[in-house]
């Protein structure tokens, strides 16, 4: 076994190289697809060369090579945009909801944009149910949220 592995080492490099691949599909931190991608330049030069110590100079060099050079490039890229561009929880910050339950500086529910989301008031009062409703912030699962009055709403909530 030992010796098939030996004369076959491009296998150990195919292996390696899926693996990190996988683990980074996983994670999503642009990390483990450098060294995958290593271990990738690692497997072409096994087909060169039988040498391990030179494939595994030229996965460590392509894989440190790709994290110092390539990865903040591609992170950049990854976080362009314009800052005032907002994602995920902060779009919700400012929307109008409809109160589906009486909120309290304790509880309530809310309807935001289609989806129910359990609520507490920020000033501490109690609001109604049915009332419109605007979203201060978010603290884990919960929209903290303040009563607004009847004018009509910028926002988008559910009737």
């Amino acid at each position: 076994m030992l010796e098939w592995i030996v004369e076959n080492v491009w296998v150990l490099w195919l292996t390696l190289f899926l693996v990190l691949a996988v683990v980074e599909m996983i994670t999503l931190d642009l990390f483990f697809i450098m060294l995958s991608l290593g271990a990738l330049a690692a497997l072409a030069t096994s087909f060169f060369t039988g040498s391990f110590i030179v494939q595994s100079i030229v996965f460590c060099v392509v894989a440190l090579a790709m994290m110092f050079f390539v990865r903040p490039v591609a992170l950049k890229h990854l976080r362009k945009g314009p800052p005032e561009q907002r994602s995920n929880i902060d779009r919700l910050i400012g929307e109008m909801a409809l109160t589906l339950e009486p909120v309290t500086a304790a509880s309530g529910i809310v309807k935001i944009g289609g989806d129910t989301w359990s609520a507490r008031a920020a000033a501490g009062a109690e609001i109604p149910a049915g009332k419109k409703v605007s979203v201060t912030r978010i603290e884990g699962a919960t929209a903290i949220v303040s009563a607004v009055n009847d004018a009509p709403a910028s926002g988008t909530y559910p009737a």
